[in-house]
């Protein structure tokens, strides 16, 4: 293992579960249970879940939760009852869900078994590292062994860890291998599911039909004992949603409605800019000088080369920031993401690579430099989603800048507040004291004391 991989994964945050809102109106959760019969509670304690000691002790000492968060009050009742029912989740990020499928996976183990019981498929490497950090730390005092594609990638011998984290094509390469093996995996979790379901986001099937095609080889590898499919993510878009209702047709489901998932936490505007070269002067002029209260901030660009560009300029100019996408090695992915957690870099340039699954605690502001697009050039609706979702999380308040330059930008943008049913303010590029206003304003808003 590196050794930036190795501080990354001691320097990770964690989803704090315990006070982050699910939504703004709970009531609003949409709950279909696989059987008009089935009756669940939401569990008011951890304790009443049926956990062991060892787990019990990893959720309050090692973790620190006090109690479920709404998701979790929800969801875990559905997931860990007997005889045990697939789920399809939606919770916003930061909001616990990591947690409830952490916990099914963990409860599942047969920790005397030294095989392969749980699966959980991430997007990326990097959500991988998060999710297996999680798993490490609640299982700390289980017994039960856990491997990260991410932490060992050159596997020869037969794997007997009985839980396995990482990225579709990770695993892929260790089933074709033939070093890891399906007749004892009881579990199955795909995290930020939507992503791995939806060719469009890729503008490629492959990574879903590999999905499924598990799935699938993990049912047939199991006839003796139903194998429990769990579907997390912050975003479902009607299209994957009728997907898994062929997937999981026995599923219990929960969903969030749409027009409730803009993230009012979230200060969102759009910033009128004149040409593409004056989006430079927006963050030098209108938003850097007025920042130095503020914590980390992420600014999202369509493609790697206007990543490496950008990091040029703003180098160039003195700003010390970074930038990471999909172009760079692994140990370079690692060690800029430490970097930016241990707050060495408070600027980080990205790709959608880190739209998911990304927890930095004190990540205040995103910039939507380029606006998100699917592979095709349509309105990403639920990228954009995402990577506002960076800022925000674990119950705090942030801010979203969203660049407008053209017809083309105005359509997208449109088409986002139209999904979302969201009014989004409008401001022009040189309107200084407008920026310097809504930045102290949020400034106050999150000082202690503050609503």
């Amino acid at each position: 293992m590196s050794s930036e991989l190795t501080n990354q994964l001691a320097s990770a945050t964690v989803e704090d579960d315990v006070d982050a809102p699910t939504v703004s109106d709970p009531s609003k959760v949409v709950i279909e249970t696989a059987s008009k019969d089935d009756i669940y509670s939401s569990a008011k304690t951890f304790d009443e879940l049926g956990l062991s000691e060892e787990l019990l002790k990893g959720i309050y000492a090692e973790m620190g939760f006090s109690h479920p968060s709404k998701i979790q009050a929800t969801t875990l009742p559905m997931i860990l009852k007997k005889p045990y029912t697939d789920l399809v989740a939606q919770a916003h990020n930061g909001s616990g869900k990591t947690t409830c499928f952490v916990l099914s996976m963990l409860s599942h183990v047969d920790v005397n078994l030294k095989k392969t019981q749980a699966i959980c498929v991430c997007p990326t490497r990097e959500l991988s590292i998060q999710n297996y950090t999680v798993m490490m730390r609640m299982g700390k005092y289980t017994g039960i062994t856990i491997l990260c594609t991410a932490t060992e990638e050159n596997i020869k011998t037969a794997i007997v860890q009985q839980i396995i984290v990482g990225t579709h094509g990770r695993i892929k390469n260790w089933l074709e291998k033939r070093v890891l093996f399906l007749e004892e995996v009881k579990v199955i979790v795909l995290d930020e599911a939507d992503n791995i379901l939806d060719a469009s986001s890729s503008g490629s099937s492959s990574q879903a039909d590999d999905s499924v095609r598990l799935i699938q080889r993990i049912k047939a590898a199991n006839r003796r004992t139903p194998v429990q499919v769990l579907l997390f993510s912050a975003t479902f878009n009607d299209t994957v949603k009728k997907f898994t209702e062929r997937l999981c047709p026995k599923a219990n489901r929960v969903f969030v409605p749409k027009e409730d998932l803009s993230l009012d936490a979230i200060a969102q505007y759009n910033v009128r800019c004149p040409t593409q070269e004056s989006k430079l002067d927006v963050l030098r002029k209108d938003i850097f000088p007025n920042i130095e209260a503020l914590g980390n901030i992420v600014i999202f660009v369509k493609r790697r080369n206007t990543a490496a560009l950008l990091h040029n300029q703003l180098k160039g100019e003195g700003y010390i920031c970074t930038s990471i996408g999909g172009h760079l090695t692994h140990p370079e992915r690692d060690a800029v993401i430490n970097e930016f957690r241990k707050g060495t870099t408070k600027i980080l340039i990205a790709t959608d690579v880190l739209s998911r699954g990304f927890d930095v605690e004190h990540i205040t502001l995103v910039i939507n430099y380029d606006l998100p697009t699917d592979a095709f050039g349509r309105p990403a609706m639920e990228t954009y989603l995402h990577r506002i979702g960076r800022s925000g999380r674990f119950g705090r308040k942030g801010i979203a800048f969203n660049f407008i330059v053209d017809s083309k930008d105005v359509e997208i943008m449109n088409s986002i507040t139209q999904y979302y049913q969201k009014h989004i303010e409008e401001i022009n590029a040189g309107e200084t004291e407008r920026f310097e206003d809504m930045l102290e304003k949020y400034n106050q808003s999150v000082k202690p004391g503050s609503s």
